[in-house]
């Protein structure tokens, strides 16, 4: 079980819940380490949790029938998801994989249902996370059709730091070149590039073995 100083640390929406509600829900969390490369979740798994990164990066995706992986998504800390697959009750319909040594917190089914049920709070977070993520799906198939590369490692870095669906990422994020290219499906030599590129404009600084983000709107709106 989370303690209740890791909780409020690590769990932003712990904060919108009233005192009686946010014990239930720290008691239904257990938190789980995943080894980079580890498959948590393959397509078609059911899965009886309601997931946040706490520490470290998933990556959302799937591999075609050519062989091929397809990124969806990156998954940074503060990140919840899964919430549509426990509340239609399906199987999960892409695969999630750990970028690199990541810590999860997994909320359990009779938890999260109860919260659902009895917390107008709680209902008012998973409607702002799903409009949220709605319109960054949208987004993504708008920027594969009309960006080029610049533009998707951009908006790929861009969907990182949404204060919505990842509130405590701040300005920084552990990210190498390579997990960059496979979130904007590019090769590393392109990202590094375009990487340069975003830091000579400003936009960006490459440290620590991370990303800062200097301008964060004009990541977000970058080839328009």
């Amino acid at each position: 079980m989370i303690s209740p100083e890791q909780f409020l640390a690590s769990v932003f929406w712990a904060r919108e819940l009233p005192e009686d509600e946010r014990e239930r829900a720290r008691r239904g969390i257990m938190l789980r380490v995943l080894e980079p490369g580890t498959y948590f979740i393959h397509r078609g798994d059911r899965i009886d949790n309601w997931i946040g990164v706490v520490s470290g990066l998933l990556r959302l995706g799937s591999i075609t029938t050519s062989g091929k992986a397809v990124t969806y998504a990156g998954l940074p800390p503060s990140c919840w998801f899964g919430e549509g697959s426990l509340l239609k009750d399906e199987p999960r319909q892409y695969d999630v994989l750990a970028l690199r040594r990541t810590q999860v917190a997994l909320l359990n089914r009779a938890t999260f249902f109860w919260l659902f049920e009895n917390s107008v709070a709680f209902d008012r977070l998973l409607v702002r996370l799903i409009n949220e993520r709605l319109g960054q799906f949208i987004a993504q198939v708008e920027h594969d059709r009309t960006l080029d590369s610049t533009g998707k490692v951009a908006r790929s870095l861009a969907s990182l730091f949404n204060p919505v669906i990842s509130p405590f990422v701040g300005k920084h994020i552990d990210i190498s070149q390579e997990e960059i290219g496979l979130l904007a499906g590019v090769s590393r030599p392109v990202a590094n590039r375009i990487l340069q590129e975003l830091e000579k404009e400003g936009l960006l600084r490459s440290e620590g073995g991370g990303v800062t983000i200097l301008d964060l709107d004009k990541l977000r709106h970058y080839g328009e």
